[in-house]
């Protein structure tokens, strides 16, 4: 990406510019990786997948890519439909052999909706859908097994994503 022509040299970590360009890098990255996921194939939805509480970085992507890449995950946010047995479902295929379930949390944006691995007594499914009404959602998973996070962005998997495939050929 460099063409040389800036006068700005940054010789080392320790220079002080490096943490400005550093910065400056992953915020125009992150923008550009999140406007991919707004533009996909008949996306309505833009979803933000943070898994933290987890043992290791790897762990946590690992938890949040089997939810986002989960097509019944995907349909259910197109659907407004707020299937914590879904999320549940991908947390645990997402091969973390020894996790305790009891310990996972999950939200929707701030609706606590599994508690210790199972419903939180006080959710209520209609404050879950109109979360997943919302045009952004924010699925929050704590695993309970340390101090790393990871985050992922996905969008939902909708009629018009079928049709615009089964119609596509190579």
């Amino acid at each position: 990406m460099a063409t040389g022509q800036s006068a700005i040299r940054i010789q080392s970590r320790l220079d002080p510019l490096y943490d400005v360009f550093r910065e400056a890098l992953i915020t125009i990255s992150q923008q550009l990786a999140q406007l991919i996921v707004r533009d996909g194939e008949g996306a309505t939805k833009f979803i933000t997948i943070c898994v933290k509480g987890g043992k290791n970085t790897l762990e946590c992507k690992r938890v949040a890519k089997a939810i986002a890449h989960s097509p019944l995950v995907k349909t259910a946010f197109f659907a407004s439909d707020p299937n914590l047995g879904r999320i549940l479902a991908a947390v645990g295929y997402a091969g973390i052999d020894d996790l305790n379930s009891s310990k996972v949390q999950l939200w929707l944006d701030d609706v606590w909706v599994a508690k210790d691995g199972g419903r939180h007594p006080d959710y209520q499914e209609e404050h879950g859908q109109a979360v997943m009404k919302q045009a952004e959602i924010t699925v929050t998973v704590d695993l309970g097994r340390g101090d790393t996070m990871g985050t992922v962005w996905t969008c939902d998997l909708s009629h018009e994503y079928v049709s615009i495939n089964a119609d596509y050929r190579s």
